[in-house]
């Protein structure tokens, strides 16, 4: 067995257990700063394209985010409950992620950023060549199931939980890693890279490797995490295997309504009929 770093938070603690980290709080504040101005811009000329709706989506996404990085649910998926630790990583990785890019469809995309800093980074070619780089299915999809299975590694998963830096670097891949994942799925700047049928693809293939990871845990025989075996207390009662099975069932849980609720929404845009070409002045005569 591993030698488990000590408990840091004493359970009748855990409640304030708020890890305030400062650079997970300015990158939240500046992007919402950015998209409530880049809404507003975009509301005076075309209030349509800008409903209120996409600030409360913004707004609960980021707040999934931040809640998942620096609440108590930090302290407590750390220390004492994996489930409450997949807890976190699907609001940071998946359903927040997942809100924010659904928010920032279509024109509000392209006025998320001032302007004055969206034309230099549109005119970088290095990043606009990562990006189209990265955002190819057959580049963002085994990066993502790559860094998924690798932070569940026990080795790598207890070494992320000792280590404040590794910690962050865990939650910072999984957001990158969502991020592609639901802009492919979702497409927000409209830039059609994937054909409808095609996201449907990237929508069952992140389902079938959650999934994977998910029927590991939840039918594993024996607990897999060292840190949450030898910890005496228990909090809601769950044994370390009982506990793992229950963060197997809240990944496929929580897939099941965010990729459900894309696949269905897919699948109805890919039966509508698409419209006829209008006939040219030539060929009208």
């Amino acid at each position: 067995m591993r030698n488990v770093a000590p408990v840091a938070t004493a359970r009748d603690e855990l409640l304030s257990a708020w890890s305030l980290d400062p650079l997970a709080l300015t990158v939240a504040f500046a992007a919402t700063v950015f998209f409530v101005t880049g809404w507003r811009r975009l509301r005076r000329r075309r209030p349509e394209l800008a409903p209120w709706s996409r600030i409360s989506l913004f707004l609960a996404g980021m707040a999934l985010v931040v809640v998942g990085a620096v609440s108590p649910l930090d302290a407590i998926a750390e220390e004492y409950i994996q489930s409450a630790h997949m807890l976190q990583h699907v609001l940071i990785a998946d359903l927040g992620v997942a809100l924010l890019v659904v928010a920032l469809r279509g024109p509000l995309t392209f006025f998320f950023l001032p302007r004055d800093l969206l034309g230099p980074l549109a005119r970088a070619r290095p990043l606009r060549g990562a990006l189209v780089f990265l955002l190819r299915p057959s580049v963002a999809l085994p990066l993502w199931f790559l860094v998924l299975v690798t932070w569940h590694v026990p080795a790598l998963y207890e070494t992320a939980l000792e280590h404040p830096f590794v910690h962050r670097a865990e939650h910072l891949s999984f957001v990158v890693v969502g991020l592609l994942v639901w802009t492919l799925i979702v497409d927000p700047g409209r830039h059609r890279r994937l054909s409808t049928r095609r996201r449907l693809g990237v929508v069952a293939l992140v389902f079938w490797g959650g999934q994977m990871l998910a029927y590991a845990l939840t039918f594993g025989f024996d607990p897999y995490y060292d840190v949450y075996t030898a910890q005496p207390e228990r909090l809601l009662g769950l044994s370390p295997l009982g506990d793992q099975r229950l963060a197997g069932v809240v990944m496929m849980v929580e897939q099941l309504l965010t990729l459900g609720v894309a696949f269905v929404l897919l699948l109805r845009e890919a039966r509508q009929p698409r419209p006829e070409p209008r006939p040219t002045p030539q060929a009208a005569r």
